[in-house]
């Protein structure tokens, strides 16, 4: 049984890409960069790409839609966005729960930065779970890393999960795989494709998980990969996290190289599929890679958030809860 979805803020298709694989057909894709609803076209023509701010969304439009997922901006919660929170114009969060209270989906799914989950924040957290609560949602908040969903990279993210009450009650965070894959044994094949002789070697090397890649913001130059600190941890890896490459090391690159990331080997890190088409230069291209949400853990969060609901797949008892928390709002 197919189930849908209304996304918003969808980049480059991350988080949109893991939720099909789950199940979940899309309504529609909301998404302000153009580049990054080209990507979104590029790959699944039949998708409805609205070019568009989430505060422009009519959430009536979306009545009866079964998930409302999406990555809203991070940088009102992050370090380097100074953490302003709600002080912060760019902070979507209102605006996802406005949507969310006009379509009142059987569930939710948005994710953000783990300085959310911060003491700074305790009060903001407090003011959503109390909105959507009183919409009749019980609310679920959980740090997840994509390391321990077959990502090789350490990536926190700090995930929030609502469902009406009748559903949440079947609700379980997925369980995290037992092994960890490496950045080597991802990228080994990508090293060594212009022949490139020390791959085998670089890949032996590389055998952790990666540093959270960073997509960076429009104010900033070309591609790298993130502060001194993430630099260094590249280069125990056997990474120069100075720039994105145009291409993996030559044949006659030394055998004892460190070689820069291509846009396809950071995508492979994401976990996204080398099927998928990423437009755009190497700048444009790389920033969306960097800002996405891994498909692999979309995909095990849209299982578990599936398996809730087909618990109870009737819809009069819903659309009877739908008019009820109507009533109350009213």
């Amino acid at each position: 049984m197919t189930l849908s979805s209304l996304e918003l803020c969808a980049g480059m298709g991350g988080q949109a890409l893991g939720l099909e694989r789950a199940g979940f057909s899309h309504d529609a894709l909301v998404e302000i960069e153009p580049i990054a609803c080209a990507t979104l076209r590029a790959n699944r023509r039949q998708w409805n790409v609205l070019n568009d701010d989430v505060r422009s969304v009519n959430g009536f439009d979306f009545r009866g839609v079964d998930l409302i997922a999406g990555g809203v901006p991070c940088p009102p919660f992050s370090v380097a966005g100074k953490q302003l929170g709600d002080n912060d114009d760019r902070d979507l969060f209102p605006a996802a729960l406005r949507i969310v209270e006009a379509a009142l989906p059987r569930a939710v799914l948005l994710e953000n930065v783990p300085g959310l989950a911060t003491a700074r924040f305790d009060g903001y957290r407090a003011g959503v779970r109390e909105r959507l609560e009183g919409m009749g949602y019980e609310v679920f908040w959980q740090a997840i890393n994509a390391c321990n969903f077959g990502v090789p990279q350490l990536r926190p993210r700090f995930v929030l999960v609502a469902l009406f009450k009748r559903f949440a009650k079947h609700f379980l965070w997925p369980a995290p795989r037992q092994e960890r894959t490496h950045v080597g044994d991802v990228l080994r094949d990508l090293m060594s494709s212009r022949g490139w002789r020390g791959a085998t070697r670089w890949a032996e090397r590389a055998n952790d998980i990666a540093p959270t890649l960073v997509g960076g913001s429009k104010k900033h130059g070309g591609p790298d990969l993130g502060p001194t600190r993430a630099k260094q941890q590249w280069r125990a890896l056997g990474v120069d996290g100075n720039g994105i490459a145009d291409h993996a090391p030559e044949a006659d690159c030394e055998v004892n190289f460190v070689p820069k990331l291509t846009v396809r080997m950071a995508a492979r890190i994401q976990g996204i599929p080398d099927s998928w088409t990423i437009e755009g230069k190497k700048t444009a291209a790389y920033r969306q890679v960097g800002n996405a949400f891994p498909p692999p853990v979309a995909e095990a969060l849209g299982l578990a958030v599936r398996k809730a609901l087909l618990q109870d797949s009737s819809r009069q008892p819903y659309d009877d809860e739908i008019r009820t928390t109507r009533l109350l709002q009213a």
